[in-house]
């Protein structure tokens, strides 16, 4: 399931920082100029140097900033937010300020625009337009060490940031079975993220789900599909003995993978995928990209929409030709 999904309120926050990493059509907040006074005693009015290299200037900046942001979307107390350090943002008048909001132990991470004289805070997304906007994203998205089945010539690969315990990646786990059927041409990447915090099972299956790796992909493929086809009647009691189970019916060594279990590796592997899932600013599941574009929350339509235009409209119809689960994952097109 989504990482914070409670009351309105709660998805109003939520809903601002994927928009504020995601959105195509940014929009801006009013500066505390424009409205007359400045909220909660920030400093509206101070000047910033050029770059972020003065202490004092920052902290003002950042201090006003966060006192703006809490009065926009009404982050009281219970809010910790956190803001900076200032970088130079792809127009040189914006400093880009990357942004945490935690609430009841859940956090959502994303970033701001604040104009070099403090007066103005824009959110969305700015680009180079001389640049791939998506560049970034792939040259952090690792496509060797974890499970994948696809060409290895595949145009276009998507790679998924999913979770065993989430209703939402279940739905997901479903898509992308008739993704693989109607576009045998792409590669598909799986990578956990369990979010332990609020699902207590999640991590126990991820690491049977490496331990099945260890052994074949193709019995990874089996491990990952029964348990998510068994998500009702899994549950943190009997989630040891489920996997151990889902690796006997794979026809893996049992005695091999209950050893694998008991060991730091498999953890180590999905602590590797939750922190390269951080870097590219995900925290909560599914998050699927496509060659980069991302697709929070595994939209189908958005999904499919983005592969057939990473395609092409002639390829998109074309089937392929091999579909070698465990081949080489191979570059996306640039």
């Amino acid at each position: 399931m989504r990482a914070f999904i409670t009351t309105a309120p709660d998805r109003r926050w939520l809903a601002w920082l994927a928009l504020s990493i995601t959105a195509s059509l940014p929009c801006f907040a009013q500066s505390s100029s424009q409205t007359g006074a400045p909220p909660n005693g920030s400093a509206a009015g101070s000047s910033a140097p050029a770059a972020p290299g003065g202490v004092a200037n920052e902290a003002a900046i950042l201090k006003s900033s966060e006192a703006f942001v809490r009065t926009l979307f009404g982050w009281g107390p219970d809010f910790q937010v956190k803001l900076g350090p200032l970088s130079q943002s792809t127009t040189p008048d914006f400093y880009r300020v990357p942004l945490q909001v935690t609430y009841k132990g859940q956090t959502e991470a994303g970033e701001v625009f604040v104009s070099k004289d403090g007066k103005t805070l824009f959110r969305g997304e700015m680009f180079d337009m001389a640049a791939d906007p998506f560049a970034a994203t792939r040259a952090k998205l690792r496509l060797e060490g974890d499970p994948s089945k696809g060409p290895a010539d595949a145009r276009v690969i998507i790679v998924e940031f999913s979770d065993y315990q989430c209703p939402h990646c279940r739905q997901l786990y479903s898509i992308m079975q008739a993704v693989e059927q109607k576009y045998p041409q792409v590669r598909i990447v799986y990578k956990d993220f369990p979010l332990a915090g609020i699902h207590p099972w999640a991590m126990t299956a991820a690491i049977g789900g490496r331990c099945a790796l260890a052994q074949s992909p193709e019995g990874f493929w089996t491990v990952h599909d029964l348990i998510f086809e068994n998500q009702d009647v899994i549950s943190s009691e009997n989630v040891y003995q489920k996997v151990i189970d889902f690796a006997v019916r794979a026809r893996l060594d049992k005695d091999a993978f209950k050893v694998c279990l008991a060991l730091p590796e498999a953890k180590a592997a999905i602590q590797a995928d939750v922190d390269e899932g951080k870097a590219v600013q995900i925290s909560s599941t599914p998050t699927v990209f496509v060659n980069g574009r991302p697709v929070m929350g595994g939209d189908e339509t958005t999904l499919e929409q983005y592969i057939q235009y990473e395609l092409g409209p002639q390829e998109a119809k074309k089937p392929a030709t091999s579909n070698t689960p465990g081949a080489p994952a191979a570059k996306p097109k640039k």
